[in-house]
């Protein structure tokens, strides 16, 4: 199977698992797109959800999908999430925001009961860090909060457009990309440094979020992990 041709079974693997009354999360990126997709289909045939968007992009996608959308400050949980992840370790710490809307990701994900992963197999490493870790800063001093970032040993650089213009989150803020020596022995120590940096909102490093974890692989099979 092709990248995409996972992405859309991972997708629609976890839209079939989404329930009448449930007040949804709906994730950022190429995989939640599909789940999107296949959820849309589903309002359509009659599913009765509501949701709430973690990015301008999906909150796009579901209004013209035309998926019951909620005020995310009208509500203080949500019965499921599901997004994706770039990487994922066998103890469900993960890696995200190559996309860019990791702190909201975040929220939406810590709101809510369960979050569902999506992911092909090439994003389940033994160690997270092989990818880059986006952390979300602040416009204010952002070259200061880079040169902090790098005093603590880590190498970062402050992602682009393709205009090379700074990338702005929906947030307003800026990211920076750190690109590891080496896969990390103990994320979550590299999580509370960076986290301690003035100017710094917050990591790509998701902790004790993961709920079940539906993976697809090349070979087409499809394995939900709990």
């Amino acid at each position: 199977m092709s990248r995409d041709a996972i992405k859309k079974a991972v997708g629609y693997k976890a839209a079939e698992l989404v329930e009448d009354g449930m007040l949804i999360g709906l994730g950022t990126g190429s995989t939640a797109f599909f789940f999107i997709e296949k959820l849309i289909q589903r309002c359509r045939d009659g599913l009765k959800v509501h949701a709430i968007a973690s990015s301008v992009q999906t909150l796009k996608q579901a209004q013209i999908g035309r998926i019951p959308l909620l005020d995310i400050d009208a509500v203080t949980s949500l019965d499921l999430t599901v997004d994706g992840a770039d990487e994922i370790d066998p103890q469900k710490r993960m890696i995200k925001g190559g996309g860019g809307a990791l702190v909201r990701e975040k929220i939406v994900a810590s709101m809510s009961k369960e979050m569902i992963v999506i992911v092909d197999e090439s994003k389940c490493v033994d160690k997270l860090g092989v990818c880059k870790l986006p952390v979300e800063v602040i416009p204010f001093a952002s070259h200061a909060t880079l040169r902090r970032i790098e005093k603590l040993g880590y190498r970062g650089e402050f992602r682009k457009k393709a205009d090379n213009s700074l990338f702005v989150t929906d947030n307003a803020n800026h990211i920076i990309d750190i690109h590891f020596h080496e896969p990390r022995n103990n994320p979550e120590e590299d999580h509370e440094a960076l986290m301690h940096i003035p100017g710094v909102v917050d990591t790509g490093f998701f902790f004790h979020l993961a709920g079940r974890v539906i993976i697809g692989f090349f070979d087409g099979q499809i394995v939900i992990k709990s």
